[in-house]
């Protein structure tokens, strides 16, 4: 079985399919051959096209395909109730000025939600940095000088001159004329006992003899 020979019409419209992002002005095209290559196009090379054409209106031809594009970005739910308000009303409106006006609405509620987030970034920012001087602005005066008596360097202070009187106090203690009378006492009683356990003799003898004399002594009666 022999190959059907493709017609020249068709040999034209495979090679605009192929390079149809260089298409521009299509005003002198049929119809019916531009319902075959543009429905090819992606939205931006549709848009091009109908804006390149000078002198001719597509809309006959590319309505349908907005349709479709409106459907795969905003849903089939909203295509289904955009007909239902067109069938109520009983008018027609392009595809494209519903994509259009659709995609601005869109576009506007969203710029509208990130300028409310961005406004409420910067009242809640405000807010927090005024609170933060209200916090600091009661502090009381003298609570640096209950931070020096309760730690730091204050208390370091203290300590400090606690330990220089008590130095002071024990050096005058330790010169004083008691402390030395009683070294001497203590050094010369040594000094005794060394000289006593040196000389064999016993510290107590000469007062034992003497209180030995004063025993044996009759007590004399004197009237």
């Amino acid at each position: 079985m022999r190959r059907k020979v493709p017609s020249l019409v068709d040999l034209c419209v495979r090679t605009a399919i192929d390079n149809i992002k260089y298409l521009g002005d299509v005003g002198e095209t049929d119809h019916h051959l531009l319902d075959r290559i543009l429905s090819h196009c992606n939205l931006d090379e549709l848009k091009h096209i109908e804006d390149s054409t000078q002198g001719s209106d597509l809309s006959p031809v590319t309505d349908k395909m907005w349709k479709k594009f409106y459907k795969v970005r905003f849903g089939a739910d909203s295509t289904d109730m955009v007909v239902e308000r067109m069938r109520k009303r009983k008018t027609t409106v392009l595809w494209r000025l519903l994509y259009e006006a659709k995609l601005s609405e869109m576009e506007q509620a969203e710029k509208e939600s990130v300028d409310r987030m961005t406004q409420r970034y910067r009242e809640e920012t405000a807010r927090k940095q005024s609170r933060q001087v209200k916090l600091c602005s009661k502090v009381p005066p003298s609570s640096s000088r209950k931070r020096s008596f309760c730690g730091g360097v204050g208390a370091s202070n203290i300590y400090n001159t606690k330990s220089s009187l008590m130095k002071k106090a024990k050096i005058e203690f330790v010169n004083s004329r008691e402390v030395k009378n009683i070294a001497a006492m203590k050094n010369k009683m040594v000094h005794r006992n060394h000289s006593v356990s040196s000389t064999g003799k016993p510290l107590t003898s000469g007062y034992a003899s003497s209180s030995s004399k004063l025993t044996t002594k009759p007590f004399e009666r004197r009237f």
